[in-house]
């Protein structure tokens, strides 16, 4: 039997992930599908490709595949020692023992291993062409949003390449609650399918914008609360804004400065009816930057009359 090797097929190191032999063979399939293609032997190559394909993708195939060693491509070689152990029918002897030559693909030997696999779209004829349907291929796009697009949703269009590589504008809609570093999959938006198979997906990489008042965890929000030493000694009402506008917030008296008030709710929504964030408050007390002799007196006989030390615990 002729050995084909799948990985310099497909043009991808025989240590590939999923994800690599995916990519080349969509990049292949596209390039060499008859309903595409120029080329002569572009049917010849893409049921090749998609033979490659068809074992790279099975675990169990692939290492049957890895299995059989390593030979030059197109040279004569001969089964594994223990090859007479596997099942099936075709191409066995009177003796029970298997022949490679009775195989027209190693993809047929492996479906005798009992790994499956379909011979009626390799073998050409009337119906191989029905198979050559397949899938657009997926996009990725980075989707820019700043807060509030995250907390309301917002409508995007972003540009993609189409069948022949011209950007083409396509309209999204990033639902209300997406997070930062949320992957989000969006049917039917990648490229377009070829022979009659369906459009691939975009996936989109949500990433958001610094804001100027809001510092971003998870959902939570954070958001620095500048007090006056008399509004963090004595307590005070203070206007917050939140992503739904202002709100009142009673300070306590007694606050020190990195003090955490928390908003139950007030940070980003939750996508669909998953649970909103938090908002905090971190109090960061401000020392006037200039006094006038009035306020130096009473800040020199508040000294005075205090018996406070925020540094008693130097002494030990």
């Amino acid at each position: 039997m002729k050995y084909k090797d799948y990985y310099e097929i497909l043009g991808v190191p025989r240590d590939a992930d999923e994800a690599a032999v995916k990519q080349a063979y969509r990049k292949l399939a596209r390039k060499y599908h008859p309903d595409v293609s120029k080329a002569k032997d572009a049917e010849e190559r893409f049921k090749e490709i998609a033979e490659a394909y068809s074992t790279l993708k099975d675990a169990e195939k692939r290492a049957a595949y890895d299995n059989l060693g390593r030979h030059q491509a197109g040279a004569d070689f001969s089964p594994p020692p223990d090859w007479q152990g596997f099942a099936g029918t075709s191409g066995m002897d009177q003796g029970g023992g298997m022949h490679f030559e009775d195989f027209a693909d190693l993809s047929e030997l492996f479906e005798q291993m009992g790994l499956g696999g379909r011979r009626g779209a390799r073998h050409g004829g009337a119906g191989a062409r029905a198979n050559f349907a397949m899938p657009g291929a997926d996009y990725e796009a980075v989707a820019r949003i700043t807060l509030e697009d995250a907390a309301r949703g917002v409508e995007l269009s972003i540009n993609l390449p189409d069948a022949d590589g011209v950007p083409r504008p396509v309209t999204v809609r990033v639902p209300r609650g997406a997070a930062g570093g949320e992957r989000l999959r969006v049917r039917g938006k990648g490229g377009p399918g070829i022979g009659g198979g369906p459009a691939g997906d975009l996936y989109l990489q949500i990433e958001l914008a610094p804001h100027a008042l809001y510092r971003v965890e998870g959902r939570d929000l954070y958001v620095d609360l500048p007090l006056t030493p008399s509004e963090a000694v004595l307590g005070a009402p203070v206007e917050l804004p939140t992503l739904d506008g202002k709100v009142q917030l009673k300070v306590q008296p007694g606050a020190s400065s990195g003090k955490k008030l928390r908003l139950a709710g007030k940070g980003l929504p939750g996508a669909g009816a998953g649970r909103a964030g938090d908002l905090y408050a971190v109090v960061q007390i401000v020392v006037p930057a200039s006094l006038g002799e009035r306020e130096k007196a009473l800040y020199q006989e508040l000294a005075q009359a205090s018996h406070e030390d925020p540094r008693a615990h130097f002494a030990h």
